[in-house]
């Protein structure tokens, strides 16, 4: 059984939490969804794990791109931050993953696994402080969110 566990992370903003790093412990890859803010918030996340990035409205990192596609035991993984417009059909994904809103969400569209892993850095609002994971297992892909002390 092919199995692989990666941690979804967005919107740090500068700040990786102690909680978010327990968290993503034990996982195989970390995607972070945009608004990363610091280079050392990236190295902190791959003392867990390899890391990609992409780039948010925050961020102005030349190195990071808008958007990337990556695959994975055969799931096409598509992820931007949503801040900018992007025809997300062109890249054929199985998985889209976003930031921006702050606002975590996993939901089956169709064909299409849309994951926003929330926000991991500093609370806005009432919103709650998450990270996300995504296992594929066998070639299918299933999330969960997890709910940091967001204090």
């Amino acid at each position: 059984m092919a199995r692989t566990c990666i941690g979804l992370i967005s919107d740090t903003h500068g700040l990786v939490r102690p909680q978010a790093i327990v968290a993503l412990e034990g996982v195989d890859l970390i995607l972070h969804a945009g608004d990363v803010c610091s280079d050392v918030a990236l190295e902190e996340l791959a003392q867990i794990a390899p890391v990609l990035a992409v780039s948010g409205n925050c961020d102005n990192d030349p190195h990071l791109p808008s958007y990337l596609v990556h695959v994975v035991d055969g799931v096409r993984i598509l992820l931007h931050h949503s801040h900018l417009p992007i025809d997300e059909s062109l890249h054929q994904p199985d998985v889209v993953i976003t930031g921006h809103s702050h606002q975590p969400v996993i939901e089956q569209d169709g064909n299409v696994l849309r994951i926003n892993p929330g926000s991991a850095g500093p609370r806005r609002f009432r919103l709650p402080v998450t990270v996300a994971r995504l296992t594929i297992i066998d070639g299918k892909p299933e999330a969960e969110l997890i709910e940091l002390d967001g204090r």
